[in-house]
């Protein structure tokens, strides 16, 4: 798959996770820290999934 697919996805899954919890009542402070949070173990698994391997030497 490719980085931009799973960062398409992750764009989404942020707007989903962080509606739900302005639903819910949360304050905004709590989820923009939770959203930073997915963020950044999204971005991380994006990047191992889709770099390419190193050749061999």
């Amino acid at each position: 798959m490719s980085f931009a697919l799973y960062i398409f996805g992750l764009a989404v899954l942020l707007g989903g996770v962080a509606w739900a919890l302005l639903a819910a009542g949360l304050a905004a402070t709590y989820v923009a820290i939770a959203c930073l949070i997915v963020a950044g173990i999204g971005i991380m698994t994006a990047v191992s999934r889709t770099r390419l391997k190193d050749p061999p030497a």
